[in-house]
């Protein structure tokens, strides 16, 4: 996330925390500490979609997703383990595969096929619509009724969104324009479960399960794929693999959480704003990509769609 994946996940899996505690630590002196945390984790998120590219110069893509899940469910059951977090009730079972489905497997899967054709500036513009995806989502699943500005800016934002991916395609959709909707379709959907989880129990531990849930499917697909998919290991590719694993999917959920506890949810979602314009200097910094007068002015108009929803929903 998972990670980008997991990354925009602020309005959907909250932290097990009440809104009056995250005021008093940040009036408390846990304010700088809190923002540097969520602001970490917003970094993390960010840096997912690069360091897929380089890891795509190693290893197949169902390979670097089998491998991608592997890691980071060894390292979040480690840590499950370390602190004795119980297992999760056979009533949230079903709720942990939708988020497994989602934000373990469906997220990364359609994202990484979608960076085999796709640039990074270009899926970091389409996938900056989630927080607005997923909000919607949200919506129909409470059965919450948003105010009409609410709507009127996530349509804003949805048809930004794709009339840059028409624009970047020559006119019509690519195959990885399709990928990266259906990502951020199945990615909203398990935010949106996750999101009635972590009303009882903390959310690094949702996504912890969820990986470890995923753990018997990873390793087979890992097993799978890398006898059919080629490995050519270079530095790029085994620090993307590290990254996307470690860093993305379980040092950013874990300083993002912590983050969130301390400065409260809405603080932290605005820091992660900034997403989606990072991932694109990231993309101009690592990768070397050329950025189009229409990436940024689209980056931009999805942040101010999204700032709008924020405050209609306030």
């Amino acid at each position: 996330m998972t990670a980008q994946n997991s990354a925009t996940a602020a309005d959907a899996i909250a932290v097990r925390r009440s809104e009056s505690t995250a005021e008093n630590t940040a009036d408390g002196g846990g304010f700088s500490l809190g923002t540097l945390l969520a602001a970490l984790g917003v970094v993390a998120f960010s840096l997912t979609f690069p360091s897929t590219v380089w890891g795509l110069e190693s290893f197949g893509p169902w390979s670097l997703v089998a491998l991608r899940g592997t890691l980071a469910a060894l390292i979040a059951g480690g840590f499950l383990l370390a602190l004795r977090v119980p297992l999760p009730h056979r009533r949230h079972l079903g709720g942990l595969a939708v988020v497994a489905g989602g934000v373990v497997v469906g997220f990364p899967l359609l994202t990484t096929l979608a960076l085999e054709t796709s640039t990074t500036s270009h899926a970091a513009v389409v996938v900056g619509l989630l927080p607005l995806t997923t909000a919607a989502l949200a919506a129909v699943r409470t059965g919450r009724r948003p105010s009409r500005t609410f709507w009127i800016a996530a349509g804003a934002g949805a048809a930004v969104v794709l009339a840059f991916a028409v624009q970047q395609s020559g006119g019509a959709l690519s195959a990885g324009d399709l990928y990266l909707f259906g990502a951020l379709l199945v990615c909203a959907a398990g935010y949106t479960e996750g999101g009635r989880l972590a009303r009882e129990m903390p959310g690094w531990h949702v996504v912890g399960w969820a990986l470890i849930g995923c753990l018997p499917l990873s390793l087979a697909g890992a097993a799978v794929a890398l006898s059919f998919e080629p490995v050519r290991l270079t530095a790029h590719g085994v620090i993307g693999l590290v990254w996307v694993a470690a860093g993305s999917t379980f040092f950013g959920l874990y300083v993002w959480y912590r983050g969130m506890a301390a400065i409260g949810i809405p603080r932290a979602s605005q820091l992660q704003l900034a997403q989606p314009v990072l991932t694109l200097v990231w993309s101009v910094l690592l990768l070397g990509e050329h950025l189009t007068p229409a990436a940024p002015l689209a980056a931009v108009a999805v942040l101010v769609c999204i700032a709008v929803t924020q405050r209609s929903a306030a």
